[in-house]
């Protein structure tokens, strides 16, 4: 099998069709393909898919390549216009069709600043130099992109977020994601907020809401990354968390697995049966087919065995938190939505 392949982070793009639309602008040509140094030295050089120089601007534009990423922007067009600006004004950076504005607190950006990160901002300042320009960034289809984001309950409207500290994409990291759940926790505590939950799913999101009554932006949208919730709120505490999900991924959980992500983890029938003290139920389930299978064989006994699994998880939770202040509480969820276990 063949190495998955890299790609380049929508900062990247930007940078270089900053870079490409800057050399139109000054009068010379379109750079293309244009090379630019990402921030770990690697040269990377981008073709350019349109340009245009018009009176008093120039725009050029990079359709992002995510490699062997399922990554969302992967074949959108990055679009970078600049434009003189104001002498001494340095480098203003604006929002143009597809690329969200910062609507809450606790992102690394202020309210009201497009929502182009701090590295991807310092990238193409390298690219710019002493220049006085305004630098529009877009991405053709970004609005409707960012609905399948975090970006919406981050409160980052309009479109996407220009991304990246490497410039690289590393294929199945999940970097985003992990990024987008340690924003989440920042916009939760700059909210003031002393609860929130991460959920493994949308329905196990929807009971702890509806159970605790908390706001949407108080919400995690954890999936598998139960470890990057935790180490993340072992820096960043949040009085309280509530870890709620489906009883095959918090059985991997309460065994000590905090990637939850069925190639990287697997439930432990054996480590289930040891939950149960009664050994003919405790050898059903050893046999079961999968974890769902093990409760109802269970429930049937009598046995709680999703009480006895949300109690480990949250052991595994506490351990990884390192006695960081954060209560933890756990809710065990079935397919319908039902709670099936609880502890803490």
């Amino acid at each position: 099998m063949s190495e998955l392949r890299y790609g380049w982070t929508t900062g990247a793009c930007a940078t270089a069709a900053t870079k490409a639309a800057h050399a139109a602008l000054l009068g010379g040509e379109f750079p293309d393909p244009v090379e630019i140094v990402l921030p770990r030295g690697q040269r990377p050089a981008f073709a350019l898919a349109v340009e245009e120089r018009g009176d008093g601007f120039a725009m050029a534009g990079i359709v992002k390549d995510a490699g062997d990423d399922p990554d969302v922007t992967h074949g959108a067009l990055v679009r970078s216009t600049v434009r003189p600006g104001p002498p001494g004004g340095g480098v203003t950076f604006r929002a143009g069709p597809g690329v969200g504005t910062v609507t809450k607190p606790g992102l690394p950006l202020d309210v009201g600043e497009p929502a182009i990160n701090p590295v991807p901002r310092r990238m193409m300042r390298e690219v710019l130099g002493d220049a006085d320009v305004i630098v529009e960034i877009s991405v053709d289809g970004g609005e409707e992109l960012a609905r399948r984001t975090w970006n919406p309950r981050l409160g980052i409207l309009g479109g996407l977020s220009i991304l990246g500290t490497t410039g690289i994409v590393v294929p199945y990291s999940c970097s985003a994601w992990i990024d987008s759940i340690r924003r989440g926790i920042d916009v939760a505590r700059a909210a003031g907020y002393t609860h929130v939950a991460g959920a493994t799913g949308s329905t196990s999101e929807k009971v702890a809401a509806e159970l605790y009554g908390l706001p949407e932006d108080a919400l995690l949208d954890m999936g598998d990354f139960a470890g990057a919730v935790l180490k993340y709120l072992r820096r960043h505490p949040v009085p309280r968390l509530t870890i709620a999900g489906g009883i095959g991924k918090l059985a991997k959980l309460a065994n000590g697995h905090l990637d939850l992500h069925s190639k990287r983890s697997q439930v432990d029938f054996e480590a289930l049966a040891a939950l149960v003290d009664d050994p003919e139920t405790a050898g059903r389930v050893r046999g079961a087919n999968t974890a769902l299978d093990a409760l109802r064989i269970c429930q049937a006994a009598g046995h709680p065995l999703g009480d006895l699994v949300a109690a480990r998880a949250r052991e595994v939770a506490l351990e990884t938190l390192r006695g960081a202040p954060v209560a933890v509480d756990v809710v065990v969820i079935d397919r319908a939505g039902t709670i099936v276990g609880r502890a803490g």
